[in-house]
């Protein structure tokens, strides 16, 4: 199979990159498997199976892939943000457990009325806490000087922990065993799509806001001096755009995202707020926004991508005995195949 068509220039791209590292990804986990299983046992082919074709085996098991998946694109989608403005976002761990958290008081507090406008106000609050704290890290920025990768990571990691001992003290539920807040009644829940899975009205927010993100970098006056400014400064100051006035916008922007991925989370997959619910998911948007190549369009199949081996791995770990570090191994060595595509449009070989 051609992927490049020779021309008097040079070398065309025949396959779109994120499609080409699809399909490295695809071919490496089936190597992987294989290697690590060994080609002659009887195990490997319905690891292969179930790795590939668990995820969408079932309504849950498919409700709850796409469900993960909704939540990466919202947060990938601040990460990109932030990137686009010239920034880089280390605290959306962080701004996802306190927007969660936050979201979640609302809700509790709440329960007499709730209904859509208890929603509406808890989202609202999740993305005011997450956006407050990217703010903060953006002001320091530009204020001082001070660098948005250390300032933001270390704002919400200093802050984290007092969520966690909120979460398993002061608003923990009595009447259970888990370190977590109490379950929220079923009229402050999003609308679930797929049920018994955890797919909510959350997933099409998601894609909505990738559209809006799309459309807004791509299609306004507005987006364009936003990412002017943040991918060529130079160029934007000789244009009359000064880059400092966007770093906290972008970074406004990105923790806004991360909070509402929280709310998203504790009012739509899980039900109720408990210790360590954002489980990576801060850490896994940057790695998607990364493959993406920070463009709004292409984080739909980043995620997918992402969100499917995730989900395969976890399938294979429950219906083969594939062991937990096999299965991260796996992870991360198709993610490192599947970011070739970054890379090679980027290369062109000329006659």
């Amino acid at each position: 199979m051609k992927r490049y068509k020779r021309t008097p220039k040079g070398y065309r791209l025949l396959i779109p990159g994120p499609v080409f590292g699809a399909l490295i990804a695809l071919g490496g986990a089936i190597f992987l498997i294989l290697l690590i299983m060994g080609f002659n046992a009887p195990a490997p082919a319905k690891t292969i199976l179930v790795f590939f074709l668990g995820p969408w085996s079932s309504p849950w098991f498919l409700g709850n892939t796409l469900d993960y998946i909704g939540l990466l694109l919202t947060a990938s989608l601040g990460m990109t943000m932030a990137f686009r403005g010239g920034c880089f976002n280390l605290g959306g761990e962080g701004q996802i457990y306190l927007g969660g958290l936050a979201a979640s008081v609302v809700l509790l507090k709440g329960e007499p009325f709730l209904g859509w406008g208890a929603l509406g106000l808890a989202g609202l609050t999740a993305l005011a806490t997450g956006g407050a704290l990217g703010a903060l890290a953006g002001l320091l920025k530009k204020g001082f000087g001070a660098h948005e990768l250390i300032s933001s990571f270390l704002l919400t990691q200093a802050l984290m922990p007092v969520a966690d001992y909120l979460i398993a003290g002061p608003l923990r539920d009595p009447r259970g065993n888990l370190l977590a807040m109490a379950p929220m009644a079923e009229q402050g829940l999003l609308l679930r799509i797929l049920p018994p899975s955890s797919l909510s009205v959350s997933f099409i927010f998601a894609v909505i806001l990738v559209m809006a993100g799309h459309l807004f970098i791509n299609r306004t006056v507005w987006g364009y001096r936003f990412n002017i400014a943040g991918a060529a400064p130079g160029f934007a100051r000789y244009g009359g755009i000064e880059p400092a006035t966007y770093w906290t916008p972008a970074m406004s922007a990105a923790g806004a995202l991360g909070g509402l991925t929280g709310f998203f989370a504790v009012a739509g997959t899980y039900g109720r707020c408990h210790l360590g619910f954002s489980g990576g998911l801060g850490w896994s948007s940057i790695a998607v926004a990364l493959i993406a190549r920070n463009r709004p369009l292409a984080l739909l199949p980043a995620a997918l991508v992402y969100g499917a081996l995730k989900a395969g791995s976890d399938a294979a770990l429950l219906a083969t005995g594939l062991n937990f570090e096999t299965a991260a191994f796996i992870q991360a060595a198709v993610l490192l195949l599947a970011t070739v595509h970054v890379a090679a449009p980027l290369v062109k070989r000329r006659t």
